[in-house]
């Protein structure tokens, strides 16, 4: 794989920085990958080689290329965590991604703000809300750590699949809802647009192996913004795994300028929507649902949400938000999915016990008889 043709345009609805990849031994087509954002953000983004080289490794691996060649230069600190990264990521897939070359000068200078400042990602999920309110407790005004910029992606869950179509309008409305949330906490909301996913969106390596590196991406494509980009952890210490974006995994895809920092996994997902609920703003404007459906911001079957509502019932707060239509989970609700899957097991297990003390014994057992038919 080269990475060549490196290029900024300005535009007056948005700004684009963009590489064309050229696939040299899978037989895929040259592809223009971007990264863009808006006019009113450009201040600090650019086309910054670190973060199309992090993008477009996994692609590189998972599709059997032998190297990478960058016609740029990169950083020497993040070229050297790329060389750590591939080997988590060998040692996760049992040697189906072979650590290949990465054919790169490497530069002597730093790409960071001229003032410390920290960005986090923002999905508008439990993980991402529970991080920036406890980085605003923990972190006083004036500190260079306490989050300033939250970055919202396209084409991460809304517009990542191709076959499900770019969905801009739910993007719009998820935006409009966060922002809500962004503003009460007084920061910055940045929407990022990006096609990186569409390298390959095989939903295995996207879920085992990939999402992380897009963050990363989008990251140090504002490293003359922020210095320091947070990310919400998805498991806690106890469920750790290979995944997307893992605490061994996501720090490596750091530049000398731009640390990146998985953080919360020493929390459960019951404590993180215990957090978020006595954010008031936050608990009115969550967004959970991978659905997207065009009407609602979460749409309240599918598995995401569902669960997520089961959650809120086993701590008694499903009535007090209104983000979701409903404030009733039964048992059929929960008994179409399989919840033996992708590791869903250790979000369901920490429920049974709350849901008996809220008097649905009807849920926990549901859940119970569940996971013991999927062992």
């Amino acid at each position: 794989m080269k990475l060549v043709d490196f290029n900024l345009v300005k535009e007056n609805d948005a700004v684009t920085a963009s590489v064309r990849v050229v696939f040299e031994d899978s037989g895929h087509p040259d592809k223009t990958v971007y990264i863009k954002t808006l006019p009113e953000f450009a201040q600090g983004f650019g086309v910054n080689p670190d973060a199309f080289l992090v993008g477009c490794l996994l692609p590189a691996l998972h599709l059997g290329e032998e190297r990478i060649f960058i016609e740029e230069a990169v950083c020497p600190f993040l070229k050297e965590g790329i060389g750590v990264a591939m080997k988590i990521l060998s040692h996760w897939t049992h040697g189906r991604y072979t650590p290949i070359r990465v054919e790169a000068q490497t530069r002597n200078q730093i790409n960071g703000p001229e003032t410390p400042r920290a960005g986090m990602v923002m999905s508008g999920g439990m993980d991402s809300l529970a991080a920036l309110r406890l980085n605003h407790i923990n972190y006083p005004d004036g500190h260079p750590a306490r989050v300033k910029d939250s970055f919202f992606l396209h084409g991460f869950d809304i517009g990542g699949v191709v076959a499900r179509g770019m969905k801009f309008h739910v993007f719009d409305r998820a935006v409009d809802a966060i922002s809500r949330i962004t503003d009460d906490a007084g920061t910055t909301l940045i929407p990022v647009y990006t096609n990186i996913r569409h390298l390959c969106d095989e939903r295995e390596l996207w879920l085992k192996s990939f999402f992380g590196a897009v963050l990363a991406a989008m990251a140090h494509s504002f490293s003359g913004r922020v210095n320091m980009m947070f990310i919400g952890s998805s498991y806690d210490i106890p469920n750790l795994h290979p995944c997307g974006s893992h605490p061994l995994l996501d720090p490596e895809y750091s530049s000398y300028g731009m640390r990146l920092r998985h953080r919360d996994y020493e929390l459960s997902r019951l404590e993180k929507i215990k957090i978020v609920s006595q954010w008031d703003t936050a608990f009115q404007n969550f967004r959970v649902c991978l659905a997207n459906v065009p009407d609602q911001l979460n749409c309240g079957k599918c598995e995401k949400c569902v669960r997520t509502m089961t959650e809120l019932t086993a701590l008694g707060l499903l009535h007090k938000t209104s983000a979701f239509e409903s404030d009733e989970v039964k048992p059929e609700d929960i008994s179409k999915f399989d919840i033996t899957i992708r590791v869903r097991p250790p979000f369901y297990h920490p429920m049974i016990p709350l849901l008996r003390q809220q008097g649905r014994d009807d849920l926990a057992a549901t859940i119970e008889n569940l996971l013991e038919k999927g062992k």
